[in-house]
């Protein structure tokens, strides 16, 4: 039975955390495959804490739920990081690899409509694209305008055509993971234009499924701010120098 690792990094979500993991574990994926969450706690407090270690002590479902633990925060893309090394640990090549968020911004639901192109062996990364459908209202279109303007950038970058190069839904098969996890070096959230750079590099089979999206406010606690936008160039730049570098090793 192939198993879908759900690495889900977890920095002070006390409130959504236990619902969050409660939907990955009942996602229904379809063809004898099941969920593995991968919690990584970076460095929370003390309610997020307890929040992790209660859903540990909870194995009444599949194989329960692991739970890492960095003794200091250190950004999502170290939290994500950890999650995958520690995912290949254990996976079989006939699995997958994904990023879930615990703030229920994303819907398990939709679990499997990504799957199923990698399952069929079409893709080795698939991308969550939260733009299929039109966003309503201003703040949601502003937004869209600014990940659109990221997007162009990271494809600009890297040759790709990705619709949302910031969504955090990204799958991969296990080969493709062993393949890149290597050259993921990004601590914040320079991970997401990061991992497009590496997959392009090592030309990775893409494609995007629509999901969907219910953002949180600032208030509400995301974590997101305009220096991580900002970060995306410096990424993206790095990189293409790591690919011009690898392109004349190779010649």
């Amino acid at each position: 039975m192939p198993t879908l690792f759900v690495v889900m990094p977890v920095y002070n979500e006390p409130a959504t955390l236990a619902e969050s993991v409660s939907r990955v574990r009942a996602a229904r994926l379809g063809e004898g495959w099941h969920t593995q969450p991968i919690l990584v706690d970076d460095g929370s407090d003390e309610a997020t804490l307890r929040a992790v270690r209660a859903l540990v002590a909870d194995r009444g479902i599949d194989r329960g739920t692991i739970a890492l633990f960095h003794p200091k925060n250190r950004g999502k893309g170290a939290a994500i990081r950890t999650g995958f090394a520690h995912a290949l640990t254990i996976a079989a090549d006939d699995d997958a690899i994904m990023i879930q968020d615990a703030d229920l911004e994303y819907d398990s639901a939709d679990f499997a409509g990504m799957l199923a192109p990698l399952a069929a062996g079409h893709a080795d990364l698939v991308l969550g694209n939260r733009w299929a459908v039109q966003p309503r209202g201003a703040k949601r279109l502003a937004r869209r305008m600014l990940n659109g303007l990221l997007t162009l950038s990271s494809n600009l970058a890297t040759g790709l055509k990705v619709s949302d190069m910031e969504c955090c839904l990204k799958l991969f098969s296990v080969p493709a993971m062993r393949r890149i996890i290597g050259e993921l070096d990004e601590e914040r959230f320079g991970i997401e234009p990061q991992i497009i750079a590496v997959a392009s590099r090592h030309r990775l089979r893409v494609c995007e499924a629509p999901v969907s999206y219910s953002p949180r406010s600032f208030d509400e606690g995301k974590k997101i701010r305009m220096k991580d936008g900002l970060r995306v160039f410096v990424v993206l730049w790095r990189e293409r120098r790591r690919t011009a570098r690898a392109l004349h090793s190779r010649a």
